[in-house]
Order: C-alpha cells, then sequence, then structure tokens
C-alpha cells in the first residue's frame, strides 16, 4: 500500500510564508509527475503547481511568482514554498503523484494518487 501524507499547513497572516510536504511511503517502483492541488469548500479542485520527474514546471497563473514547488527524488518528497500568501489562497491543499508500487507482489501504477489534504488559511 502506497501513502501520500501532507504536511505544513497552517494558519498564517496575509504576506507571510509556509512550505508544505507530501512524503510518498509503501513499495514504490517510481514516482513521475507529482502535483499540488488545492480546494476551496464547494468549488473545483484546481492545479496549483506541478514538477515532472526531471523537474520541468507549470504553476497555476494566480500563483506565479508567488510559489514554488520542488522534489526530492531520494525521499519521494514534493515540496510547495509558498510566498507572499494572500487570503485567497485559503484552501485545503492536496498532494498529487503517479506512483508505480507493488501490491501483493504485482506490478500497480496509480496515475491519480491522492493525499489526505492539509488545511491552508491565509488571515487579512
Amino acid at each position: 500500500q502506497v501513502q501520500l501524507v501532507e504536511s505544513g499547513g497552517g494558519l498564517v497572516q496575509a504576506g507571510g510564508s509556509l512550505r508544505l510536504s507530501c512524503v510518498a511511503s509503501g513499495s514504490i517502483r517510481s514516482i513521475g509527475t507529482m502535483a499540488w492541488y488545492r480546494q476551496v469548500t464547494g468549488e473545483q479542485r484546481e492545479l496549483v503547481a506541478e514538477i515532472t520527474i526531471v523537474g520541468n514546471t507549470k504553476y497555476a497563473d494566480s500563483v506565479k511568482g508567488r510559489f514554488a514547488i520542488s522534489r526530492d527524488n531520494a525521499k519521494n518528497t514534493v515540496y510547495l514554498q509558498m510566498n507572499s500568501l494572500k487570503p485567497e489562497d485559503t484552501a485545503v491543499y492536496y498532494c498529487n503523484a503517479d506512483v508505480s508500487y507493488t501490491r501483493n507482489g504485482v506490478y500497480t501504477r496509480e496515475y491519480e494518487k491522492w493525499g489526505q489534504g492539509t488545511q491552508v488559511t491565509v488571515s487579512s
């Protein structure tokens, strides 16, 4: 069984910073693209940033220049450095990854593995 576990969320004032982490654990064989999404209650989940296995990145227009995604392949970890936070960044942030692993001796691939989410609240 593979799990994605996020950490680093919390309450911060506008203009502040937070760093989210997401660690993948289990019988992992490889991890492709990793990403961060966010969701506000009652709204659709939206892509915040993604990073390929070789480090190519993509960002939502709303976070360009403020957020930075990175990964440590040796640690199966993806990070999201969030600077100059705004109240509109308030959401539950979810980690997502394309994960290949072994389950009961069988090769398995989940293209959209999700973490449980971590709350980020930015006060004005």
